[in-house]
């Protein structure tokens, strides 16, 4: 069982989703362990994106065309999707990475660019010691019944409700 890969999923309306995969992606770089992180949506290079330039076993990749968070997706960000997944789908049947990080994968669901059947898919083919994390709110019902563990992010207070910007180390 140790050798097992599991499916994690960080989701919900709170803070946190993406810092907790980041979290687990140090233990294993530490460990020695190889970490691939595609993120979906985003195109912004936060400091996470740096990590690469610490570990050699840490490599990332966005697949996102900027922020339309607050209007709708174009065809080149379902394009762009579609494309990310059919990486991750590679690596993940491949298992070269100890662990694969799909950042946002289930914003890219909730938007409609990509399907929940494909990511079940990807669940199922993957390598069978691949550790595998889905990251973003809106984790669809079917998505959380196939996962090992599951975790709500829940928001209870934020200060960016009370104008508070993103600050530089901490939300981004």
């Amino acid at each position: 069982m140790e050798n097992k890969g599991y499916v994690h999923i960080y989701t919900g309306n709170g803070k946190g989703k993406t810092t907790a995969a980041i979290g687990v992606a140090v233990r294993m770089l530490f460990c020695g362990k190889s970490v691939y992180m595609g993120q979906f949506v985003k195109s912004i290079r936060y400091n996470e994106a740096r990590l690469d330039e610490i570990f050699p076993r840490f490599t990332i990749e966005q697949f996102g065309s900027g922020c339309w968070i607050y209007s709708e997706p174009t065809p080149l960000d379902k394009e762009l999707a579609i494309k990310g997944y059919q990486k991750v789908l590679e690596l993940a049947r491949k298992g070269e990475f100890d662990l694969l990080i799909l950042d946002e994968l289930n914003i890219a669901l909730h938007y409609n660019l990509l399907e929940v059947d494909d990511i079940i898919r990807l669940i199922r083919e993957k390598h069978p010691t691949t550790e595998l994390i889905i990251t973003g709110r809106y984790a669809p019902r079917t998505l959380i019944d196939e996962a090992d563990l599951v975790t709500e992010m829940k928001e209870i207070k934020h200060y960016y409700t009370m104008g508070v910007p993103a600050r530089e180390g901490i939300e981004r």
